[in-house]
């Protein structure tokens, strides 16, 4: 079948018990058990739900992998994910990673001894120098947030197995409908399921895929034992949202790549980061690893100033936190995804006090460039 008909028509479509179109929130926190030596499939919420069950079978299905595993949250997929390392491990980690990934690494893995290297991923060179002894594996994002930096996935993938090392993939822009790193040779896939899978702004999750038996059952033990799982009406909600996520993402990409050739004719915006544009350094890699450009970009204006009035004066892309939703948002890296980032490292990234990031919703295009076009038009 093809994607979209997985969408619609993948594991637990039909509830088998009833019938119905809608797998069951089961808003249960026990199972009562029927026998002392045998229990059953289920025994207590943390451990197993079957509406949580129904969900990460259907994220593991798009990602071509075997196992999922649904978290409270994107930074509960992450750091639960991490905890796989243990204390003297080393890990390279491309250098202008989401803002919430950074400060988990620096400010609390660091306290038990977890090292990190970040380095610049769209150079495999880059990758491979920082490599150490005590490295155990790579964290990467494609594009990157918030400058969508793209790294040759593949590349990496098979750079990290010569050395015995596992890839891990932040796959959140790029959801598995435009973009599935498992079969670019990526070891584990992680998401903030709160953006594009569930589409609605409605929901915090996360998700941690992988196709590897003996990862599935170490990030299983993890899941159970420390126990930021999602919960089974956040898991209903999700998996409402993602039977439209083809039709959301094609058109919200299909907007993004229209006003990221707008915007990149306005004189007052000074750069836009989009892998859809041609001149984008990534332009080549992204295409051959990738079906689409996604529905992210970001861009640099001219001043501080004209940022400020953008920000607060646009009327029909919200200015909030997040990005994936059916409305567009507009986001101020430098105080919102990546403020945990001391203002040195941001500026060493490149990521100013100038650039915004837009993520574009399922408006009319005609019409958001028609608000942003009130500062920024030429």
């Amino acid at each position: 079948m093809k994607f979209e008909t997985r969408l619609i028509h993948g594991s637990h479509s039909i509830d088998p018990a009833t019938g119905a179109l809608s797998i069951p929130v089961y808003q249960t926190s026990t199972f009562a058990q029927k026998s002392v030596d045998h229990f059953g499939k289920y025994d207590y919420a943390r451990s197993g739900n079957p509406t949580r069950e129904a969900l990460e079978e259907a994220i593991a299905a798009l990602e071509n992998g075997t196992h999922a595993f649904a978290f409270g949250s994107g930074m509960a997929a992450i750091s639960s994910t991490l905890l796989l390392f243990q204390p003297g491990d080393h890990l390279v980690v491309c250098e202008d990673v989401y803002g919430g990934a950074f400060r988990v690494l620096t400010k609390l893995f660091s306290r038990w001894g977890l090292t990190v290297t970040f380095v610049d991923a769209t150079s495999l060179d880059a990758i491979a120098g920082a490599i150490r002894p005590e490295t155990k594996g790579i964290y990467l994002e494609s594009p990157s947030n918030p400058l969508l930096k793209i790294t040759d996935l593949a590349g990496a993938a098979e750079l990290a197995r010569s050395k015995g090392l596992i890839t891990l993939v932040d796959n959140t822009f790029m959801t598995p409908y435009l973009q599935r790193p498992l079969d670019l040779g990526c070891d584990i896939v992680i998401h903030s399921g709160t953006k594009f899978l569930n589409g609605h702004s409605d929901v915090v999750c996360g998700f941690s895929v992988t196709k590897d038996r003996e990862l599935a059952k170490r990030i299983g033990f993890i899941q159970n034992g420390f126990g930021a799982i999602l919960g089974p009406q956040d898991c209903w909600l999700t998996l409402r949202g993602l039977k439209t996520l083809k039709v959301r993402l094609e058109e919200s990409q299909s907007s993004a790549i229209r006003i990221a050739n707008w915007l990149a004719a306005q004189p007052q915006v000074k750069k836009v980061h989009y892998p859809g544009l041609a001149e984008h350094p990534g332009f080549a890699v992204h295409n051959r690893q990738s079906s689409g450009p996604g529905a992210v970009l970001s861009f640099e204006l001219e001043s501080f100033e004209l940022t400020k009035r953008l920000l607060e004066g646009v009327e029909l892309a919200a200015f909030a936190v997040s990005l994936g939703g059916v409305e567009s948002i507009l986001s101020y890296p430098a105080k919102m995804s990546h403020a945990a980032m001391p203002p040195e490292e941001r500026a060493a990234r490149g990521i100013s006090d100038t650039l915004v990031r837009f993520s574009v919703g399922l408006e009319a295009p005609e019409d958001l460039i028609s608000d942003l076009g009130r500062f920024i038009a030429a």
